[in-house]
């Protein structure tokens, strides 16, 4: 396994692709817009700068790390050599439906077909390819180069053989693969997400402040960030889509986004992506300024 396509060249897209090059794979990078590419390559350039800084790594290894990775806009020309394809497109089931329907038709015929969704099923997302035995999930946590942690998924028909060279590869990428099953939110957001969600309330209950929630679960529960931070961080437009499939999946009341979170995401308060979240975020300052004073 040496020539690896990732698709979409978002947060979690070129931070794959970085790890996956750094580690001296062949990297194809795959997204519709060429400006959204040249960013993504932007990006790894700039974190790989930091690793430099640290000590981590040396000139060398940035140039090399760049010189593995190759950009298209056709998906086609991007995953037809592909041995390994990780799609990590909008956590959006009829875009990720599609797609690996077009990768069953482009790719080869053993290619292993993974996806990095945070909650979709795997089982789903097989049953439209020629393949299910080969479609696996690897759930990658953000900032990619750094975490150590990936979900391997496995759903209903994924084949043992695929699920151990997913676990030996993510070894390879210095990463530490934890096996789970393919049923809603797998394991890390089907805890996270609702803890997300019970820190909104507690907001919009007026519980607390945004602060003070926060600090309570840094100082009280040893978390490295707050909730509230954490789902600005993550994209408050996600976890509302991750609870939606929680909601979906099991039906249960606990899992609806607290109507705080829906009225953030309608206006476009979006997290740390839009600027403006539970938090603002200003370019070159690194405090934390609460954004407002939050109504029900």
């Amino acid at each position: 396994m040496k020539n690896i396509t990732v698709i979409g060249s978002g947060t979690m897209g070129n931070g794959i692709a970085h790890t996956f090059a750094q580690n001296d794979f062949s990297v194809s990078l795959v997204d519709i817009h060429n400006e959204s590419l040249a960013k993504a390559l932007q990006t790894i350039s700039n974190n790989l700068d930091r690793q430099i800084k640290k000590g981590a790594i040396n000139e060398n290894a940035k140039a090399a790390t760049l010189a593995n990775i190759k950009t298209y806009t056709d998906l086609k020309e991007g995953a037809a050599n592909a041995d390994l394809v990780i799609e990590a497109a909008t956590e959006n089931r009829e875009i990720k439906l599609s797609l690996f329907k077009q990768l069953s038709d482009i790719c080869k015929e053993n290619v292993i077909l993974a996806s990095n969704t945070s909650s979709i099923s795997i089982t789903q997302i097989a049953s439209v390819t020629k393949k299910p035995a080969n479609v696996i999930g690897m759930h990658f946590m953000n900032p990619v180069p750094v975490m150590k942690l990936v979900e391997v998924i496995r759903g209903y028909a994924t084949s043992n053989e695929v699920t151990s060279t997913i676990m030996e590869l993510s070894v390879k990428l210095g990463k530490a693969p934890v096996e789970v099953n393919d049923y809603p939110g797998f394991v890390a957001n089907r805890i996270l997400m609702p803890m997300i969600n019970e820190a909104v309330y507690t907001l919009y209950e007026g519980v607390a402040g945004v602060e003070e929630i926060d600090t309570v679960m840094k100082l009280g529960m040893a978390h490295p960030m707050g909730p509230l931070q954490l789902a600005d961080f993550i994209g408050l437009d996600v976890c509302i889509a991750i609870l939606k499939v929680l909601y979906d999946g099991f039906g249960n009341q606990k899992y609806a986004p607290c109507p705080l979170l829906v009225n953030m995401v309608t206006a476009g308060h979006l997290g740390i992506k839009s600027g403006n979240g539970f938090y603002k975020y200003i370019p070159g300052n690194k405090d934390l300024v609460v954004a407002a004073k939050f109504k029900r």
